[in-house]
């Protein structure tokens, strides 16, 4: 398997990504291209265009809700577990003062990184994408959504 790190760590659901929502967008410009060209039918390309338009709305917000919010909480319990490991204590405030995009970032650096840069982030306020950038060894998440 390819070593993750800062430019390849994102991850694309074939079927998902390169079928169903292309072929919606290719039917959705069909549609409008069809309702300029087929003034006899233009009421019926319109409503086409309408409900394509939904289904590819909905395929979005759908497969995108319930994966990250799941993602997002598993996150944030992997966080609190690898906090407790290291400090030997809770991390309930070390989380109040943290925002999800910091959390997320820790994850991908090891013990030794994760320290310092959770130091940063409590201290300095660095993003999560500056989090990313400073990690020198990429701890590779395979298992996500």
């Amino acid at each position: 398997m390819k070593t993750q790190n800062y430019q390849n760590h994102r991850k694309f659901y074939p079927p998902h990504h390169f079928i169903y929502l292309p072929l919606l967008l290719v039917l959705e410009g069909y549609g409008i291209y069809k309702i300029y060209n087929d003034s006899v039918h233009q009421l019926t390309w319109i409503l086409f265009s309408v409900i394509i338009f939904l289904l590819l709305y909905l395929a979005i917000m759908l497969r995108q809700n319930y994966a990250l919010g799941l993602q997002n909480r598993l996150v944030r319990l992997e966080f609190k577990q690898r906090y407790f490991e290291i400090f030997s204590k809770r991390s309930d405030e070390v989380c109040e003062k943290l925002n999800f995009g910091q959390i997320a970032a820790l994850r991908f650096a090891y013990d030794d990184e994760f320290k310092e840069l959770l130091y940063k982030a409590l201290n300095e306020n660095i993003s999560g994408d500056e989090i990313k950038k400073s990690i020198k060894n990429w701890r590779p998440d395979h298992q996500r959504i």
